[in-house]
């Protein structure tokens, strides 16, 4: 559809005011001739949790907002107070991005998608063949589907939550042919003979500092991938870096997942090399 003049988006979570998206939103509709304005809805400064959601959606309704991104902790728990969702949300479990349409709230996920485009800029030709995913919450079961359909031969979910990660392994397996979700809580077994990990928990952001598994468990035939953007070289990747292995920062998926978002909201087509190379100029001015 044709993107009307002048939008009005935002992003719910916690947490949340360093954030990049919303100056990579106005940017780019800026580039298209497009009005933006991307407000923010943290959570932190009002001291709400997600019993907010339902008089924050009532709001976007007769406020008139195109649409939200939404991050922890609301993925899923917005889930119920939306009209309906796309077949990737719903099979993901967790919504990352709602479209106000027609009187409508209908949630997208472009978590998984993002993943995957900032993945294959950065580790392109990666060995799929046994791949070790930290996480499985929102995120890591979006990064779970992707990382299936991109051709993933044994993906290990690694999660204290062993409940979680063996209902994500499970329905996994009911959607995806031959069994290749598989579920531990022993970052180290699982790693035995893995050619790639990705890191999907916050473990390592600013106010969560940290390695998200014991150093010594990386190696450097092991490609890693990360999530976290803030800093863009967390620890996990400071420690792979200095190993020699490939790595994949979190910028590419905040990217990415700004790319999808962006259509979602606008029904344009954002230049997504463009986006990338602010996202870059910004976090180089932060640093």
């Amino acid at each position: 559809m044709p993107a009307p003049d002048k939008l009005l988006v935002g992003l719910i979570g916690a947490g949340i005011q360093r954030s990049l998206t919303p100056a990579l939103h106005e940017a780019e509709a800026a580039a298209q001739g497009l009005r933006l304005h991307y407000q923010l809805i943290d959570l932190d400064t009002t001291g709400q949790g997600v019993e907010s959601l339902p008089a924050l959606l009532a709001a976007v309704r007769t406020i008139g907002f195109a649409g939200l991104n939404i991050t922890y902790p609301c993925k899923q728990a917005v889930i119920p107070l939306l009209d309906a969702l796309s077949d990737e949300a719903a099979a993901m479990g967790a919504v990352n991005t709602v479209v106000h349409r027609d009187g409508k709230l209908v949630g997208h996920n472009t978590d998984g998608s993002g993943w995957r485009w900032g993945f294959a800029r950065a580790l392109p030709g990666a060995d799929l063949s046994r791949v070790v995913l930290l996480g499985a919450g929102g995120a890591g079961s979006a990064i779970a589907h992707a990382a299936l359909r991109m051709g993933v031969q044994q993906l290990v979910l690694v999660d204290s939550d062993t409940t979680r990660a063996s209902a994500l392994a499970e329905r996994l397996n009911a959607l995806y042919p031959g069994r290749r979700a598989s579920f531990t809580p022993d970052a180290g077994a699982a790693l035995a003979g893995a050619s790639g990990l990705v890191h999907a928990t916050p473990t390592g952001m600013d106010k969560l500092p940290g390695m998200p598994l014991a150093a010594e468990l990386l190696r450097p035939d092991l490609w890693v991938s990360e999530i976290v953007y803030f800093p863009l070289e967390t620890a996990l990747l400071r420690a792979a870096r200095a190993l020699g292995c490939r790595i994949s920062d979190g910028g590419g998926m905040a990217v990415g997942q700004a790319v999808g978002a962006f259509t979602h909201f606008t029904g344009l087509q954002p230049d997504a090399a463009r986006m990338d190379a602010h996202f870059r100029r910004l976090v180089a001015e932060r640093r």
